[in-house]
């Protein structure tokens, strides 16, 4: 591997790097309501998330691998629109999850506008994902297939059910005759 093959992988690691959080800010500003449910639903129902992006990932990787190995262009072709679709998905829900991180980050007492705190929170986002092993191996997948799920229930509609309101003790107790 010569010199000027590290600088051209390094240049793509860094212009993939600049480019990611525009992504998911475009995103939120593309499609403000998917962006939102998928934010709501990654806040509240995280390991649902989770379980829908596997079961996703479950249900497409192995039709993939099937087109990728046939030899026929086509079928590779077809393959490759099946691995834009996913990523496309995983990237919507990617953008709920960066907006969902800039808003604990304004909670945390960070004074920023909507779309600047998504622009951090997507920042904050990629670094943590860039960490050597544990964001590679670790981090990453979680977050992809998590955000997966998430952006299966944000285009589906599909919203957690309203948090049940607490009833105080008091209204409980005086409901009853004791």
């Amino acid at each position: 591997m010569s010199l000027g093959d590290v600088f051209a992988f390094f240049g793509v690691l860094l212009s993939l790097g600049l480019a990611l959080p525009g992504l998911l800010v475009a995103w939120s500003l593309i499609c403000p309501g998917v962006v939102a449910r998928a934010q709501v639903r990654l806040a509240r129902t995280p390991g649902r998330c989770f379980w829908l992006g596997g079961l996703w990932v479950a249900v497409s990787i192995p039709p993939l691998v099937i087109l990728f190995n046939l030899p026929s262009g086509v079928s590779q072709l077809i393959g490759w629109l099946g691995v834009f679709v996913l990523l496309t998905f995983a990237s919507l829900g990617a953008a709920g999850l960066a907006a969902l991180m800039g808003a604990r980050l304004r909670d945390a007492g960070l004074t920023a506008s909507p779309p600047s705190a998504l622009l951090r929170g997507a920042v904050a986002l990629e670094l943590a994902a860039v960490v050597p092993v544990i964001g590679w191996f670790v981090l990453l997948p979680l977050i992809i297939v998590s955000t997966l799920g998430a952006a299966g229930f944000a285009l589906l509609h599909w919203m957690p059910r309203p948090a049940p309101t607490p009833v105080s003790t008091e209204a409980a107790h005086g409901a009853y005759p004791a």
